[in-house]
C-alpha cells in the first residue's frame, strides 16, 4: 500500500483499487484508522491530537486526495501529497 504522505509520525496510505466510499488509512504507533474525505473515521481509532491533525491535512487536500482516489481505481499509483508543516 503506497505512502502519500507523512507528518509528526503519522503515516497515510491509500489502496490501490480499495472499496468505496472513498478513504485512507492513518497510522500512528499502534493506533491505525481509516478516515473518509471529510475527516470522520469509519473504521479503528486514532489519538485525539493525531486525529485533529489529520483531518486538518484531509481539509488542505480533499481535492488531491479524490484524484488520488480516482488514480487507485484506475490501478494507478497515487501521488505524494504535502505533509503538514
Amino acid at each position: 500500500m503506497p505512502t502519500i504522505s507523512m507528518f509528526y509520525g503519522i503515516i497515510i496510505r491509500m489502496y490501490y483499487t480499495d472499496h468505496n466510499p472513498p478513504h485512507i488509512h492513518a497510522y500512528y504507533n499502534d493506533k491505525i484508522a481509516m478516515f473518509d474525505f471529510d475527516g470522520n473515521i469509519i473504521e479503528g481509532v486514532m489519538d485525539k491530537k493525531q486525529c485533529k491533525l489529520i483531518q486538518a491535512w484531509i481539509l488542505l487536500h480533499k481535492e488531491e486526495l479524490l484524484a488520488n482516489w480516482n488514480l487507485s481505481k484506475n490501478s494507478e499509483r497515487p501521488f505524494r501529497i504535502r505533509p503538514l508543516n
